[in-house]
Formats: structure tokens, C-alpha cells, sequence
């Protein structure tokens, strides 16, 4: 069957399965899969103040990082809010960012006028480059991850092709993501949204490094209390024919606490949503969504 596109959202144009979504998913959960992410943004930063410079604006430790190796960090507004949310990687000469198409020029712009100064050159190489999701077992941040030059795509899929892996779409890989319980902006954020909510500590967030804008919100929830919402993994009732849509609204006892980020149709799990809950709803509670039942697998702890 030829490749089923994504009609809309931040994949709009990405290949969305190619009609095995179920046998996508299980070549992706045992690397023997890539993806195609072409339609992500890159952005550059390069000379020689690139790992302080960006190190004091985001939320993870990029001093100590070894070169090569891809990690995840956010951008937050002074209030704590995220504003950013990006995958990176530093070679030794460049650090290398994707991230939403729909963030980018917000990014692009933000960056150009921090540089005061500073050696750093800021670039969109989103036209030179584009992203895969390589084949291997997945990692924390949703690779692995490869950034190829757009004249050497055609020799690196065949590459992957000869060695027997299969091209997967936006389906699997949402999958997957949905299921590890890993947030995306954009879809399980909002305007209020801060980390400690998300899953983001220990992950895109350093606990342990020095100050970044919006660091005095992370450190205050996270050792004076709890935050007021909390990221879960809804399993949804397998019965219902249709999915509920992003930022349909949870309800339980008949109050809203919450919406849906998020949603999958798992190979294994079946039908699962990323939603933002209400901290002080009961774990056990079942859930309400557009008449279709939840329950609850906890992913930030309530208490």
C-alpha cells in the first residue's frame, strides 16, 4: 500500500503509516525501523562560546555533555513556563537542534537576538539538513536520532533498506511515544505549562546545574510542594470506534480536571492517551472523555 500522509497538526505532510501501522510498530519496538522526520526544523549554533552561552538559557547541563551524544532540553519563559522544547546534539564545532516546524522562527529569532557579544553564529539549516529517526532500540529522547545532508537522503535509506529495515510513519513513532510516556509541546502543553508537571525532571531538566530563566519555578515546586497538574497514560475504553481528539476536556464526577494531549491506537496496549490531569484527582480514579472511560497509569507522582 503507498504511504498514508498526515493531513494536519505539527506532522502535517509527514507519511502517517504505509497500511501495517500494527506491523510498523512491532519493527520499531525491536530496531528494525527509521522514519522519515524531514519535516522537523534544524538550527545551528556554532564558535567558540556555543556550549556556555546556550547552557546558561536552557534546562539541561551542557558543559559536562560528551560530544556526540544527543540529549533534550527546554526553553522557559521567566515564570517557568515552556516555551521550547529541543532535541540536540554537539559535534565539537556546532550544536545541532531539531525541533517543531512550528516553533522555529519563534526559536530562530529568540536566539539571534541573545547573542550580544558572544562567538556564536546562528543558522537555519533546515533547507541543507533533515532528520531521521535511524534504526536501534529507542532511546530517552525518541531516537536514535541521524542528521543527514538533503543530496545523501536517497543513499542513506537505501542504506537502511539493504540492511532490512523498514520505514515506519508518524503512527508508530507517536505510538511509541504516547506509550513511554514522553511529552511533546505543543500537544500535552499549554500556556500554564511548567516541567515539574511533565516528566521533565532528570530528563530535559538538570537538577543540578546553575541558573537558567525560569529555574526559580522549577526549584520551588519541586522542594516546597507538588505541581497543581500531573502528566498520566490513560488506557482508554478498547470498545469505542472513535478517538478522542487533542484538548478534548477529562472529566471525573462529572468535573473537568484535565484534557487530552495525546492519542494512539498501541499494538499492544491498544487504544492510549497522554492527558494533563488535575494533581489532586485520585489515582484510581476512572476518567471521562467525551463519553469513552480511562483509567490511569501514573507517570508524575501526585504525592
Amino acid at each position: 500500500m503507498s504511504a498514508v500522509l498526515v493531513e494536519s497538526g505539527l506532522d502535517a505532510g509527514a507519511i502517517w503509516h504505509f497500511g501495517e501501522p500494527n506491523h510498523e510498530q512491532r519493527a520499531l519496538a525491536v530496531g528494525k525501523a527509521w522514519a522519515d522526520l524531514s519535516h522537523r526544523s534544524v538550527i545551528t549554533v556554532s564558535g567558540k562560546d556555543r556550549i556556555k552561552w546556550i547552557n546558561d538559557m536552557m534546562t539541561q547541563e551542557l558543559l559536562t555533555l560528551p560530544v556526540g551524544q544527543w540529549s533534550e532540553t527546554l526553553l522557559l519563559d521567566a515564570q517557568g513556563h515552556i516555551e521550547q522544547q529541543l532535541f540536540f546534539v554537539d559535534d565539537g564545532q556546532t550544536i545541532w537542534f531539531h525541533t517543531e516546524s512550528a516553533k522555529a522562527e519563534e526559536l530562530f529569532t529568540y536566539l539571534k537576538k541573545m547573542r550580544f557579544m558572544l562567538d556564536v553564529d546562528v543558522q537555519d539549516r533546515t533547507s541543507e539538513f533533515a532528520v531521521l529517526r535511524a534504526p536501534g532500540e529507542a532511546d530517552a529522547f525518541g531516537g536514535p536520532y541521524a542528521l543527514v545532508p538533503r543530496s545523501e537522503v536517497a543513499d542513506v535509506v537505501a542504506a537502511f533498506t539493504g540492511a532490512g529495515h523498514m520505514q515506519v510513519g508518524m503512527w508508530a513513532l507517536e505510538a511509541e511515544r504516547i506509550a513511554a510516556g514522553r511529552a511533546r509541546i505543543l500537544l500535552e502543553t499549554d500556556h500554564k505549562s511548567i516541567p515539574n508537571e511533565l516528566g521533565f525532571l532528570n530528563t530535559a531538566v538538570h537538577m543540578n546545574k546553575g541558573c537558567y530563566r525560569g529555574q526559580e519555578t522549577v526549584a520551588k515546586v519541586f522542594n516546597l510542594g507538588h505541581p497543581p497538574r500531573r502528566l498520566v497514560l490513560l488506557h482508554l475504553d478498547g470498545s469505542m470506534v472513535h478517538m478522542p481528539e487533542h484538548g478534548a476536556k477529562v472529566h471525573f464526577d462529572g468535573k473537568e480536571v484535565g484534557f487530552i494531549g495525546s492519542m494512539a491506537r498501541h499494538y499492544e496496549l491498544g487504544p492510549i492517551a497522554l492527558a494533563v490531569i488535575k494533581r489532586t484527582t485520585p489515582v484510581d480514579a476512572v476518567l471521562d472523555i467525551d463519553g469513552v472511560s480511562a483509567t490511569q497509569e501514573v507517570l508524575v507522582p501526585a504525592e
